[in-house]
């Protein structure tokens, strides 16, 4: 059985019995080489499914008592505090590194959420479930909710992030008529040409007719005069002393010349549902005529803080932590495609935290720490009182192993996350991400492998999430991991998965992209 994952949220892990940063990681086991095939292919799932049944077996011809395992792993052991790699280059041969001061509050030994607990069934009132395997607990959260949320009409400009609830179609034909793709001059037959006086501007209506052997001169942009045959360009034509124009090069029909329809007709489909709303996606609805957007709404979330050990401001003191999740949670939930309705610190005040949960009106109650058993976690015991469905409860996962997601009603669900910074981001991605996904009408990323460039260590029995930047075709393990640290995440672009016992190099691993590393903002180091 785990140390429990106390109710704090700190940049270390604060008092109430976190997952530990030492013990827990061993080096690959003998023949742990085996590759995944890509991820598409079905080998990720495949080998996960795989580990987690030899794992299953395993435990029940054994009985695992509390704390057996942890000093199996001696190269684990020492990696984890920093033996390999040169410390603060943000890369390791090894995957962990380094143990942060503050997370010494949290190896005390109470019984962690799930493992070992009798059980295993789903029930309603907070009844304990048995630790279930990394992708089960994926599967389970992606659905958990029914049914996404009901569409709503939102102006142009208030539809960035949501997901088109109906097909666009274009509502005009693109472009609505033909126009010059350059600067230049709209010519008439074989040149040379009588040019005009007055020239064509963009957003001038009914430029007068050309016939054979004239030129006008015409903006990017403008209506093509009608007997125009092409456009030609500002810097291939020339005037001679007579003041007509001379092309200095061929000028073929249709040249620079946009025909109207050319990208799409009206009623041409243009996107499908269930597509994200993008900033280009904008840019092509108001091209097509439309003014506003049906979208799926994103999911309300109330963010709820525990612990009375975290400090808002200022610098750690007398046993007092910086709160990391309360500034973190919100701007991650937001890049899964959530709207952050409110967060509050209540501390470890068990009745407080009942009337957030039972007064909360969002589609999702995101809490921090206090998911084991210990005399200040209190999210079990809320879930009881509120008579609420344990759907996961524990998770074969480091970090993170603690994470937990219940039905609270028909309509609303709750995430209870570590309070260890990583092992948060751990449940973030394993349990909120695919329900989010799924309340948001968001298509599930397509499943990759890369490749390791060094060895990630494992632990014996779980699955492991590690900080990884992307390197061209390979990931690259990042130091600073363990579940009190944001280190290594801070300089990451994905995490990858480590099936028990490790990986050696060349191993191909499923990646997790995070969401602002998809959208070009990662700045990693190694």
């Amino acid at each position: 059985m785990e140390p429990s994952a106390g109710a704090g949220a700190g940049a270390g892990a604060g008092a109430g019995g976190r997952e530990p940063d030492d013990g827990t990681a061993v080096g690959p086991a003998p023949g742990s080489g085996r590759r995944r095939g890509p991820a598409g292919s079905g080998g990720v799932a495949g080998q996960e499914r795989g580990d987690a049944g030899q794992e299953r077996s395993r435990k029940q011809g054994r009985g695992r008592k509390q704390g057996e395992g942890r000093s199996q792993g001696v190269p684990g052991r020492q990696e984890e505090h920093g033996a390999s790699g040169t410390p603060g280059d943000g890369t390791s041969t090894s995957a962990a590194s380094g143990t942060s001061a503050s997370a010494a509050h949290g190896t005390n030994a109470r019984a962690a959420s799930g493992t070992g607990d009798a059980g295993g069934e789903h029930g309603k009132g907070g009844k304990r479930h048995r630790a279930i395997p990394w992708p089960d607990a994926r599967a389970v959260a992606g659905r958990a909710a029914r049914t996404p949320g009901t569409p709503v009409v939102v102006p142009l400009q208030d539809a960035l992030g949501l997901v088109l609830a109906a097909p666009l179609t274009a509502l005009t034909d693109l472009p609505s008529f033909d126009t010059s793709a350059m600067d230049g001059w709209a010519v008439a037959g074989p040149g040379p040409w009588a040019v005009r006086a007055e020239g064509v501007l963009a957003g001038r209506a009914g430029p007068e007719a050309l016939t054979d052997g004239e030129a006008v001169r015409i903006a990017t942009g403008a209506r093509i005069p009608r007997g125009a045959t092409a456009v030609l360009r500002s810097e291939h034509g020339a005037m001679d002393a007579m003041g007509r124009l001379h092309p200095t090069r061929d000028v073929p029909h249709g040249q620079d010349i946009r025909p109207r329809g050319q990208e799409c007709r009206s009623g041409d489909l243009l996107l499908p549902a269930d597509t994200v709303v993008t900033p280009a996606v904008l840019g092509l609805a108001a091209a097509a005529g439309y003014d506003t957007l049906a979208g799926v709404p994103r999911p309300r979330v109330d963010v709820l803080v525990l612990g009375d050990e975290l400090l808002t401001e200022g610098l750690p003191r007398e046993g007092l932590i910086r709160d990391a999740l309360g500034p973190m949670l919100p701007s991650w939930l937001r890049a899964l495609g959530a709207d952050v309705v409110a967060v509050r610190r209540l501390g470890d005040d068990a009745e407080a935290l009942h009337r957030a949960v039972a007064g909360s009106g969002a589609d999702l109650v995101v809490t921090t720490g206090g998911t084991a058993s210990g005399p200040v976690d209190h999210v079990h015991p809320t879930l009881r009182r509120v008579d609420a469905e344990l759907l996961v409860d524990g998770v074969e996962v480091r970090p993170g192993h603690p994470m937990l997601l219940a039905r609270t009603r028909e309509d609303q669900h709750l995430v209870g996350l570590p309070g260890n910074p990583l092992a948060a981001v751990s449940g973030l991605l394993t349990l909120a991400e695919p329900l989010l996904r799924t309340l948001a009408g968001r298509r599930a990323p397509e499943r990759y492998a890369l490749p390791v460039r060094d060895v990630v260590h494992g632990h014996p029995h779980d699955t492991r999430l590690v900080p990884v930047a992307l390197r061209g075709d390979r990931a690259v393990p990042l130091r600073y991991n363990g579940p009190a640290m944001l280190r290594g995440i801070a300089a990451a672009d994905a995490l990858a998965v480590v099936p028990p016992g490790g990986a050696r190099p060349g191993r191909e691993l499923e990646i997790l992209d995070l969401p602002w590393a998809t959208a070009g903002i990662g700045a990693c180091s190694t």
